[in-house]
């Protein structure tokens, strides 16, 4: 009976140290193809809303990054663009809004902006998907643009809703 414990015992520790050939797949950011071309298109900002916008610096530099996104070749142009567009964006939120729109709804839509630009970086740095982010991104920003539109082309005069004189 000892002799089967010590055999088994002996085939126990033979089969646990046995060296384990794990193969490590080495993955190059540059190999990592990004498809843009499934990524929804930019919105597109009325002529009066251009005008309003045209003096506000810091949302052309934002507007600027943002395209840059649609240039990516690779992982490691992402996460340059999204470095840009994150700095773009901390500079945006700190910005002198024009008087127009400095409402509660532009101010929430850069809100909703910055969250998915800052998912999309913490799927980069953890090396997820990165496509669901994106596109929340560029639906996000789209529909900051959009804000514009819809305030340029309000139309209604709050002082007869408010019965104001």
């Amino acid at each position: 009976m000892n002799k089967f414990v010590f055999l088994g015992l002996y085939l126990l520790l033979f089969s646990a140290c046995k060296e384990d050939k794990v193969q490590v797949a080495t993955e190059n950011d540059s190999d990592f193809i990004i498809p843009t071309s499934s990524w929804p298109k930019k919105a597109i900002i009325n002529a009066k809303a251009t005008e309003i916008i045209a003096t506000w610096p810091e949302f052309n530099a934002m507007d600027a990054s943002f395209d840059a996104l649609y240039n990516v070749a690779n992982r490691e142009d992402l996460i340059l663009v999204i470095e840009n567009m994150i700095e773009a964006q901390k500079n945006l939120e700190a910005s002198l809004y024009p008087v127009i729109f400095d409402k509660p709804q532009v101010r929430s839509r850069q809100k909703v902006f910055k969250t998915y630009i800052l998912k999309t970086k913490g799927n980069l740095e953890y090396r997820l998907d990165t496509e669901e982010p994106i596109v929340q991104t560029i639906e996000a920003y789209n529909a900051l643009r959009n804000q514009f539109n819809v305030i340029v082309n309000n139309t209604l005069d709050t002082k007869l809703i408010l019965n104001e004189k």
